[in-house]
């Protein structure tokens, strides 16, 4: 499916801003199940500063920094991506072995999913998150069976409500009150994973806005939305990420489905929060982000975007980056 993605984020302070650094998370992935064919950023008022790389996790990321008073800023990515999707792989490794596969080992080859399995800010160890995961990981269950039917009990036993929490709520709180949005659902079963030393990541991403005729709309369109991965280690290397939505039930290969845009991937939400930054003066703000996806017609004339090469350092000084 190929996708237009318009990421429109509009900051107004009071009093105005002297300064400001942000970093930027709005490029979606490129990939061989995810091809990004056309990418830009504006950035008003023009940044003194705008540079690019990729992080640990390998997402790019947008520094970018103002030097003169601004009253409003305002960040406009737009993106065509051409989408795929596969359903979930057949694994048979039961969830202990994949438990056992990451335990440390004298002489053992170290996977890189390791860093998955341990806590994160928003994602921290706490028994209340095993006693949950436990009735989907019976005595040999395989690991995707577990996590699938962790992510339906979640889908069933929460109610999303968009009010509900902030954006720190910590996740053992939206636990308890068995409700919140899609943040904290991908945050719960994250938890939940790792308490039982499984390998979970966070995916940050769009949903298509306006569905196919005849399907329901599903929950977290319209804004930045948040999936989970499991490392299979039973799968071909390179091809052990299984994407699964706790907020609609959807689980896929890669993504959960050709209607999902992946953004960026990390241990949590703090790894990839769209933007933040550091400013001076501003005491107060108003945030307003609108989020639209929509699909375009199968012309796949556009192609592929090049492998991502960073800026040097003190890159260009403009208002607008096409990647």
């Amino acid at each position: 499916m190929r996708l237009q993605v318009t990421h429109d984020t509009f900051y107004d302070y009071a009093p105005a801003v002297e300064t400001a650094q942000h970093l930027a998370y709005l490029r979606p992935l490129h990939s061989a199940y995810q091809q990004l064919l056309s990418h830009t950023m504006s950035i008003d008022p023009p940044p003194a500063q705008l540079t690019q790389n990729l992080d640990v996790f390998g997402n790019l990321r947008s520094f970018f920094s103002l030097d003169s008073a601004h009253e409003t800023l305002r960040v406009v990515a737009k993106s065509v991506v051409l989408t795929s999707a596969r359903e979930l792989p057949i694994s048979t490794l039961s969830w202990e072995g994949t438990q056992n596969y990451f335990q440390y080992q004298s002489g053992r080859h170290l996977d890189k999913a390791s860093e998955y399995v341990f806590s994160s800010p928003f994602c921290p160890r706490h028994a209340d998150f095993a006693s949950y995961a436990r009735p989907s990981f019976g005595p040999g269950v395989g690991v995707l069976d577990g996590a699938a039917d962790l992510m339906r009990r979640i889908y069933t036993d929460f109610t999303y409500e968009s009010e509900s929490t902030q954006i720190n709520t910590p996740a053992r709180e939206a636990l308890v009150q068995r409700k919140g949005v899609c943040q904290d659902f991908a945050h719960i079963m994250i938890a939940c994973l790792r308490a039982l030393g499984l390998p979970a990541r966070y995916v940050s991403g769009y949903l298509l806005t306006q569905p196919a005729p005849g399907t329901v709309k599903l929950q977290g369109s319209d804004a930045s939305h948040a999936w989970v991965a499991v490392y299979v280690p039973d799968l071909p290397e390179g091809d052990r990420w299984c994407d699964l939505d706790p907020t609609n039930n959807r689980a896929g290969w890669h993504s959960p489905g050709e209607d999902y845009v992946t953004l960026g991937t990390g241990r949590d939400f703090a790894d990839v929060s769209p933007i933040r930054g550091v400013i001076h003066g501003g005491a107060s703000h108003t945030l307003t982000v609108g989020v639209t996806v929509e699909p375009l017609l199968d012309d796949l004339s556009l192609p592929p975007l090049p492998p991502f090469s960073p800026m040097a350092p003190g890159g260009a000084s403009q208002n607008q980056f096409q990647a």
